[in-house]
Formats: structure tokens, sequence, C-alpha cells
């Protein structure tokens, strides 16, 4: 199944607006009705040239295989030994690149170790709307490379979940709508409208067309910013089917192979009190735990990272009522997210709780309380109609938040051995700080630390992602 919208279906757009006629400008002639979407032929992702000043040629894979092979001899033929700690976003994208990228001829044992299982931590309670851009639709620092890793795994997992037989909905394919609110927010989202990325565009409205899509929608300044090909996730559903991915990775090598190349993955629901325990074990060890990764002795208090606990509500429209919000009708993004999953679900977050210590995702009903006060009149203000929906649960995570630079707040990757002390053969890396953003962050973070381990190259790394170290 492919992950962007089927070819044919109808783009409401209009011209750029200018601040000076925007409140002046005719309404749009109302569009006719979308097609239905399984009627359509499927959309192939067109070829997204990368912008990165760094790019992995063939010889620099090459040179990488070529390193795990002559790994695997020198170990004797023993397997290639991998502890990925942590099964959320950045684990599972280590994992399943670790397994990808290694040697075809080299044995290859990933343990996934996660004492709550698959997105059993703050990734698999996120909210999981997805896009390149910032809150104010600013295309992200590298956000066109971050978006094609992410819709690489996000296509492996679709597979794996089709593979399994599982009927369940990972993906929903309809957008993202962001009205502003103030004019500083409209002039701003203005202008960074202009911006182009083909394979996650940008297209401003009137408020005609985005009330077509979102009937309800509050539209103060008279327009929109859409993101047709923007998507929302089910994360915890994702991440199970990711694992699945992985382990079929790892069935095929070995299938396909001879003994040599055989490949393993598998989960451990083990607490690790220290990295000593597995120093002696394994050839590398990527530290992949979010805001948990101050619990192990030897990197206490050693990264520039705060913790940050946030809050989501679910909310349902009451089975008597007659849905007023469109099957196939776009998330919203404002002051608050709304990410919604078919005409009578909703989940609206998040709010943003500083140096909590709090890592439970249980929230008490004080907690709840005191998250719908915040969050509801925030959603009110760009979709009224939310009022008559029941809150039906809340559900939080603690995120791991990394310092701000001058290319945004970037996630912490790099080798550790310096920073844990350990001598050993062992190598330790870490993959942390991925923030609000570890569900668009993961898969190139994931995919840059596999390679850097596979090679014991930690040059692989661009240094926007390893300059806290020298800090």
């Amino acid at each position: 199944m492919s992950l962007l919208p089927a070819a044919g279906a109808v783009v409401l757009t209009s011209p750029p607006l200018s601040r000076r006629n925007r409140d002046t400008m005719p309404p749009l002639p109302p569009p006719p009705p979308p097609p239905l979407l399984s009627a359509l032929p499927p959309r192939v992702l067109p070829g997204l040239g990368s912008i990165s000043r760094r790019t992995f040629t063939s010889a620099a894979a090459a040179a990488a295989a070529a390193h795990s092979t002559s790994l695997a001899v020198c170990h004797g033929g023993r397997p290639l030994r991998y502890a990925v700690l942590g099964a959320g976003f950045a684990g599972l994208s280590v994992a399943w690149h670790l397994l990808k990228h290694s040697s075809k001829d080299s044995r290859v044992c990933v343990d996934i170790y996660d004492e709550n299982g698959i997105g059993g931590g703050a990734s698999g309670v996120s909210g999981g709307l997805l896009h390149p851009f910032s809150p104010k639709v600013k295309l992200l620092w590298r956000g066109a490379e971050f978006w094609k890793e992410c819709m690489d795994l996000l296509r492996s997992a679709e597979q794996a979940n089709g593979a399994t037989g599982q009927d369940e909905t990972l993906i929903w394919r309809r957008g993202i709508i962001r009205p502003p609110t103030n004019e500083k927010v409209a002039d701003i989202l203005l202008e960074n409208a202009q911006s182009c990325l083909q394979s996650c565009s940008l297209e401003v409205l009137d408020s005609d067309a985005a009330q077509y899509l979102v009937p309800g929608l509050r539209v103060p300044l008279n327009f929109a910013v859409y993101m047709p090909l923007a998507l929302n996730i089910n994360p915890k559903k994702y991440l199970q089917a990711l694992f699945s991915a992985c382990q079929n990775m790892s069935g095929e090598a070995s299938a396909s192979q001879s003994p040599s190349g055989k490949k393993e993955c598998k989960l451990h629901k083990e607490h690790i009190n220290d990295l000593q325990q597995l120093a002696g074990d394994y050839d590398a060890v990527i530290i992949c735990l979010g805001a948990k990764v101050s619990s192990l002795p030897e990197l206490t208090n050693k990264l520039p990272l705060r913790t940050c606990r946030g809050v989501i509500a679910e909310f349902q429209l009451p089975s008597d009522a007659v849905p007023t919000y469109g099957s196939h009708s776009p998330s919203i993004l404002s002051d608050a997210w709304l990410a919604f999953q078919g005409p009578r679900t909703v989940s609206i977050g998040s709010t943003w709780q500083w140096k909590s210590e709090n890592y439970s995702s249980a929230v008490s009903d004080d907690e709840a309380l005191t998250a719908m006060e915040e969050l509801l009149p925030k959603a009110c203000a760009v979709y009224p109609g939310i009022i008559n929906w029941i809150f039906v649960q809340a559900r939080a995570g603690i995120r791991a938040m990394p310092p701000l630079t001058a290319n945004g707040s970037l996630p912490l990757l790099g080798r550790l051995d310096n920073v844990v002390g350990e001598r050993s053969k062992c190598s330790f890396w870490l993959v942390g700080g991925l923030g609000a953003r570890g569900l668009l962050f993961h898969g190139l973070a994931g995919k840059l630390t596999a390679k850097a381990v596979i090679s014991c190259d930690e040059s692989i790394i661009p240094s926007e992602f390893t300059c806290w170290k020298v800090r």
C-alpha cells in the first residue's frame, strides 16, 4: 500500500495570499466532492534528491559492508552481537537498520532490551502527527531527508503488518490543516508557506476551502495552510509492525543465505541496571532509552537533556450524536493539536511539564483535569464542536528534550566510550534527545547510527548531531 494519497485526489487550493488581499478575497466556489480513495490507483512516491551536505554513496555503503564482513572474520565466525536498549522509535529504527545494512555474509544478532515491551514508553503514547515542518510550517533543517527516511520505515512496517494478516490501521492519510489564530502567526505562516517540498507540499486555502475540508473549523483570519500529504500514525501499532519487519528481515536473510549469513532479532523484557552487565557480551551497545537514559549510573548527569512530561487527552463523539467530522477530514494543528482517527475519535495534546520525574504513563484524575483545562480552550479556538465530545482517558509520557542549536532542537547521536569510561572491546553509542519530534527524527537518526556502529566510524554521523559532546 502506498503511503501517499492516491493520484487524482481533489486538491483544494487557492493562490498564495498576501496580507493586503486575504480579507477581501471573494470566496471560492464549492469544490466537487472528493472521489472515493479506494477507487483510485496508488501513487508512487516521487524521487527525492537529498539536500544534505553529507550523503551516503554506494562506495560508503560498500565500505561499511566490507568492514562488517572483516569484523565477522576477526571474530572467528561468531555472530556480531548488538544490544539495543529501548523499544521505542529510536531503538526499533536502529535495530532495523543494523539488520538491513550489515553485510549479507556476516552473522548478526540484535537483542532489544525494554522492560515495558514494544512501544511501552513515551513513543507508544505520542500524538502521531507526522510532517517535516515546525508549528509555524517552516521546513525543518534536513527536513526532506528526515521525511524520506521516515517514509521508508513506514512502508516496511505496513508491509509487515499486511504480511501478518492484521487488519489494523497504522496510518491515516488525510493531511493536516493549520489555521492561524492571531495576526503575528498569520504573517509567519504566509511567509513560510512559500517553501516547496514535493514529497510533503504546502497549500494555502481560503476559509471556504478550509471549512469544506473540516466542517465546523474556525478560520478567524480567513485562511489556513494545508499539508495534504502529512500523516497521522498510530504509534503503538506502528512500532509493533516495525518490530515484525525486523523479524521478517531476519528470517528472509537467514533463509536466503548460508549459515554464515544468519541474522537474528530478539526482544527481551528485562531491565538493564547498568552498562557493565552488557559489556562482555556484545560488540556494541546502542542506548535508545529516551528520558530514562539518566537511570544508567554511567550516564547520570552527563548528558545535556531536560525532561518534559506531556499529557494527551482522548475524546469520543457520543454514540447517539450525528458525526460532524468528515471521515476524510484532516487533523488540525494549532496551539493544541487535534489528531482525528475517524469521525468519532480524537486525541488532543499536549501539555508541557518541564523537569518532571513522573515516568508513569498512567494519569491521575487531578492531572487529567488539569490537562483538559489547558487543552480544551485551545482546541475550541479552532474547532468549537469539540465541546460536544466526551472525555475518555488521558495518557502521558516523558520526553527527552535536547538543547537548542542554530539548526533547531536536534537529536544527540554519537559514540559514548569516553563518556561511559568503560575499557573493553564493546563500544557504546547514543541515540537520544529526539524530543517532541521523535517520530520524524527516528528514521534518519537510526540509519546514521547503525551505519556508524557497523563501520566503527563515528564520522559517518554529521557533526551537527555530535557537537553536544564538545560542549
